[in-house]
C-alpha cells in the first residue's frame, strides 16, 4: 500500500476510524512507519476529506487519553503475566 499517498491517507483513516485502531496498530497493519502514519493523517488527509479527518481526530484523541491506562495494563502484564 505504498503506491498512491491520498489512497493510503483515506485508507489509514477508515482502518482507525473501523477498528479504533492506534496509530501504532494502523502503521504495522499496512507495513509503513509510525511517522508516515502521522504525516498521512495530520498534514495530507484534511487537503483530501476533511469530514473523514475529523473522524480520525476523535479517534486519535480518545486513544491518547486512554493511553496511560494501556501502558499501565502492559506493565503488570508484563510482570504478572497476566
Amino acid at each position: 500500500m505504498k503506491g498512491n499517498i491520498e489512497e493510503r491517507a483515506v485508507g489509514l483513516a477508515q482502518y482507525i476510524i473501523e477498528h479504533r485502531a492506534t496509530v501504532r496498530g494502523a502503521a504495522k497493519a499496512f507495513g509503513v512507519s509510525k511517522s508516515t502514519v502521522h504525516k498521512d493523517l495530520r498534514d495530507r488527509l484534511p487537503g483530501i476529506n476533511r469530514a473523514l479527518y475529523l473522524q480520525v481526530q476523535a479517534v486519535l484523541e480518545q486513544n491518547k487519553a486512554e493511553r496511560h491506562i494501556r501502558g499501565g495494563m502492559a506493565t503488570r502484564k508484563k510482570y504478572t503475566g497476566k
